[in-house]
């Protein structure tokens, strides 16, 4: 299970006294916690909390909102935030399965919407959805969503 690979990890981290990747393990438990106490409210899961699907998405958002900060500090001219940022995704990606090649996401998209019989944008959602749940933390959904809007728009 990816909660206790994420727990081993930070066991090993600690001992090992890396603050960098002790600190992003940390910030992975608070988002998984925070995101299983979301889920219980609504009723969505049960007490051991969101599978490993729902944390691999989470671990795809925190990427992405890395790279939003690494575009942000690198614009406002600090160089050693944009770095720890990128070092932060280095920690988390470790723990996502391999990431499909542009070539490979576009055949999942085309793949996906024609399962899905997709024909115009209003089906969207239902091909967004058939891709998370298929191909939970391997793609980037960002680039998918372009693909899909040029396929069907």
């Amino acid at each position: 299970m990816l909660r206790e690979q994420i727990n081993d990890v930070l066991k090993g981290a600690m001992k090992a006294k890396e603050p960098t990747k002790v600190s992003t393990l940390r910030l992975i438990n608070a988002a998984i916690k925070d995101r299983d106490i979301a889920e219980r409210t609504k009723g969505g899961v049960d007490e051991e909390g969101i599978d490993d699907d729902g944390i691999l998405q989470l671990l795809q958002s925190m990427i992405k909102q890395r790279r939003d900060s690494i575009e942000a500090y690198k614009k406002g001219g600090r160089p050693e935030l944009a770095d720890r940022e990128a070092e932060e995704i280095d920690v988390i990606q470790d723990f996502l399965p391999e990431q499909l090649s542009d070539d490979e996401l576009a055949e999942a998209v085309n793949g996906v919407v024609d399962a899905v019989g997709a024909e115009s944008l209003k089906e969207m959602g239902a091909v967004m959805a058939k891709l998370r749940e298929d191909y939970a933390g391997q793609m980037d959904f960002g680039k998918a969503s372009a693909i899909v809007k040029q396929r069907l728009g």
